[in-house]
């Protein structure tokens, strides 16, 4: 079958870091799923991608027909089918909510408009970066073009007892 276009971001990050062989080996998409992998994260980050590229390579995952790492959107959000936004501003020690709000607004925003610009319209989209349920909403505003139904996030589940 043909490859399809997977994007991660904040692809050097711990939480990305940790996404790419499962998505890599078969494990997320199928074990038959050909994949271009597509590593996106911020121009600072970029020497530590190149890292994460080369480990990448080293495993030889023969579903893996490409992997592109980049700092720019317009490269990182072309043809898309499937979006993992990982990335987002991490709350610092004295920084207000509000703060992280206003920081992650702005990426997301970003990154919506880039999948309404770049991305096939049928693209999934599922925000991992926190405040998850937030980004995502941010997201998918700035991507009219692409149905609402397409974008989904993952919120922890706060339980009052643990599972039995």
């Amino acid at each position: 079958s043909e490859p399809i276009r997977v994007l991660v971001t904040g692809a050097a990050g711990q939480i990305a870091y940790s996404l790419l062989y499962s998505i890599g080996n078969g494990s997320v998409f199928g074990k038959d799923q050909p994949i271009i992998l597509v590593l996106l994260d911020i121009t600072p980050m970029m020497g530590v991608l190149d890292g994460v590229l080369m480990e990448l390579q080293d495993c030889a995952l023969p579903l893996l027909k490409d992997v592109i790492a980049t700092d720019k959107e317009e490269v990182a959000f072309k043809d898309l089918d499937v979006a993992i936004l990982v990335g987002s501003m991490p709350r610092r020690e004295g920084m207000e909510r509000k703060d992280l709000l206003k920081a992650n607004v702005k990426i997301f925003k970003s990154q919506g408009a880039a999948l309404d610009k770049y991305a096939k319209k049928s693209v999934k989209v599922i925000v991992v970066g926190n405040p998850a349920n937030t980004n995502c909403l941010t997201a998918s505003k700035s991507a009219p073009s692409i149905p609402k139904e397409n974008f989904s996030c993952l919120t922890p589940i706060l339980l009052s007892q643990p599972p039995k």
